[in-house]
């Protein structure tokens, strides 16, 4: 017995190409994440308020900002790695044979 109007318990499954986005964006944050903590690294010593709290804040806040960098496609990044593999999709059979 379906109710109409009902909305179904499960989300619909999620399409190739919106797979490929999701990852290409994640994939997109750790580089930026991997970037600012490379910049981090290369300090010229100590600064006056370091500690472990700073150090555990500045790395939340890196994480943060890598994702919004991510989302919305300041860099780039995903936007090229989706168009690249998103050929690859386009050439698969639909019935993965």
């Amino acid at each position: 017995m379906e109710i109409s109007g009902a909305l179904p318990l499960t989300p619909p499954a999620a399409t190739d190409r919106e797979k490929l986005h999701k990852a290409a964006q994640a994939f997109e944050a750790i580089f930026v994440r991997q970037m600012l903590s490379s910049a981090r690294a290369a300090s010229f010593g100590d600064g006056l308020f370091s500690s472990k709290g700073t150090e555990t804040f500045q790395a939340m806040q890196d994480e943060r900002f890598a994702e919004i960098a991510s989302q919305s496609g300041a860099l780039g990044f995903a936007k090229v790695i989706e168009a690249q593999l998103s050929a690859r999709i386009a050439k698969e059979p639909a019935n993965g044979q």
